[in-house]
């Protein structure tokens, strides 16, 4: 965990690879397509059309995917000069973090090898971090009582500093001495606005919702930001970005909202700045590491990406290239999967209960070609794990982050109800240590729903025993039975999510921090 990793080259097999798979999943797509639109599996038009539009759209995204994939690019190595850029630093304290925290963070960067200054940007007044910045020679500078959260502590800072190149590293992350020879050679390019590295974890081993956190990530930061980059459309993420001053400046400085590091990237990439993506470990950071906690922070990205969707976006979206078009859509789309999600599992209690059903389509026909769909995208899925920054940590089906992912969804549909209506929310920093104790009301939906789930089982099961017409039963046996198969998927994630919210139930006290050694990061290259 604490060495040095990158990721693997690209080839043209590989790409050849990808390309016979892209092709068999669009004829894949085309004969589910084909069977879909039959005009026969119409029963209710609204309803049909609301499905479709969902079920297609989530197609679509795979799609967009699958187009990612086919320039995965990984840059060549480009050493940091030796001597003459001015590099700052920034990490930044908030009320309630804990001191013991910064003394590996701080200690960790005094241990970066390129000349640079660490500046702590502190908002909590307290001696304990002067004292801790003091001890491993950062630059402690108070910013407490500025509007703007971390964003508008950067911003002030900017001001107070004049180095050329500035990293923003969260405070729960810990920087290898090499992190910034992995960046600021790439700013040999006058037009590169901002470097951008992969971002491990070193506390997933905690709990379910840890493990499935970092699981969510690891395609992002490996094959979905390599392909990005080939399409020179890579991202910043917060954390681990090595700005330059320059294009900060072009901006107005950092953007403050709720999605800050995506805003701040859009408008980079707006102003003309170009942006890489290294594939590279040089620092470990932390996961939330309950239930509760990973649902705030997904309610706060989701809030501030539909806020990106309803105002930055239209905005900024001329002035874009023609892919940095599609993969800025397509992230500020990304959290509708809370309305859709919500949509197809209302399916079920509504013929259960109503009789209303929006199509007549087959189940298992639609398995049949559906399973085809599904299997190109799983080899596809196996096959640009082989380009993950570790993946002997990081390789695999990933079932818990699919789990989290579902059990989320009444979290994005509330992100979207609160942008539509301009609700604002605060900006709280993603929690560093685990709440333990309680089982957070963020899983009360999913209890709701399989409430729900179990009433329909005992009334179609009552319904069918002593009501319905014995002819009726064989007509309505596909149907039905269908319709209870899909909702037992629905009710088997929501007991993941219930299982994952439980963990906080079973948490020990643990500062993952206490058993890092920050002296014996190895940073000896190592190619998979």
């Amino acid at each position: 965990m604490w060495q040095f990793r990158q990721s693997r080259d690209i080839n043209n097999i590989d790409r050849f690879v990808l390309l016979i798979l892209f092709f068999g999943g669009i004829i894949s797509i085309a004969i589910l397509a084909e069977w879909w639109f039959r005009g026969e599996h119409i029963v209710n038009f609204p309803l049909f059309v609301i499905l479709s539009t969902f079920f297609w759209y989530g197609i679509f995204r795979i799609i967009l995917i699958w187009i990612n994939y086919l320039r995965i690019k990984k840059p060549e190595s480009v050493p940091a000069p030796k001597e003459g850029l001015s590099v700052a630093i920034f990490t930044t304290s908030a009320p309630g973090e804990p001191v013991s925290m910064f003394e590996k963070t701080l200690a960790a960067l005094k241990n970066v090898t390129y000349p640079h200054t660490t500046y702590l940007l502190d908002s909590t007044q307290d001696q304990a971090f002067v004292d801790v910045a003091e001890k491993h020679g950062a630059v402690y500078l108070d910013l407490s009582n500025l509007p703007g959260a971390k964003a508008g502590k950067v911003n002030k800072a900017l001001e107070l500093t004049d180095e050329e190149f500035i990293l923003i590293l969260d405070p729960d992350h810990i920087a290898f001495p090499n992190f910034l020879d992995q960046t600021l050679g790439f700013f040999e390019d006058g037009k590169v606005g901002f470097v951008q590295v992969s971002q491990g974890y070193y506390n997933q081993y905690r709990s379910f919702t840890a493990a499935g956190a970092a699981e969510q990530t690891y395609t992002f930061y490996g094959p979905t930001q390599m392909g990005l980059f080939g399409y020179e459309s890579s991202v910043a993420i917060g954390a681990n970005c090595t700005f330059r001053r320059k294009a900060l400046e072009s901006i107005g400085g950092h953007a403050v909202a709720l999605a800050e590091d995506l805003v701040t990237s859009m408008r980079i990439h707006a102003a003309g700045w170009k942006s890489v993506y290294n594939p590279v470990i040089v620092n470990r950071g932390l996961v939330p590491e309950e239930f509760g906690s990973f649902a705030k922070q997904q309610l706060k990205w989701s809030r501030g990406v539909f806020e990106v969707l309803f105002v930055e976006l239209p905005k900024l979206f001329k002035k874009f290239t023609f892919w940095q078009k599609f993969s800025y859509s397509a992230i500020a789309f990304y959290y509708l999967t809370g309305m859709m999600t919500l949509f197809f599992i209302l399916i079920p209690p509504l013929y259960f209960f109503t009789g209303i059903i929006p199509a007549n389509m087959d189940f298992t026909e639609f398995l049949i070609r559906g399973s085809n769909v599904a299997f190109i995208a799983l080899l596809v899925y196996l096959y640009v794990q082989k380009f993950l920054v570790h993946p002997e940590t990081e390789r695999g089906f990933h079932w818990r982050g699919m789990i989290l992912k579902y059990s989320l969804w009444p979290v994005y549909f509330l992100g979207f109800v609160l942008a539509l209506l301009n609700y604002k929310i605060p900006y709280i920093p993603t929690a560093k240590k685990a709440v333990i104790g309680s089982v957070t009301p963020f899983a009360r939906p999913l209890i709701w729903y399989n409430i729900l789930f179990l009433i329909s089982v005992v009334m179609v099961f009552i319904d069918r025993r002593y009501f319905v017409p014995e002819s009726e039963l064989i007509f309505t046996s596909t149907r039905t039975w269908g319709m209870l198969g899909f909702s037992m998927l629905a009710f088997i994630q929501s007991m993941g999510g219930i299982f994952a919210a439980w963990g906080a139930m079973r948490l020990k006290e643990e500062n993952p921090w206490e058993k890092i050694d920050v002296n014996h990061i190895i940073t000896k290259k190592t190619k998979k």
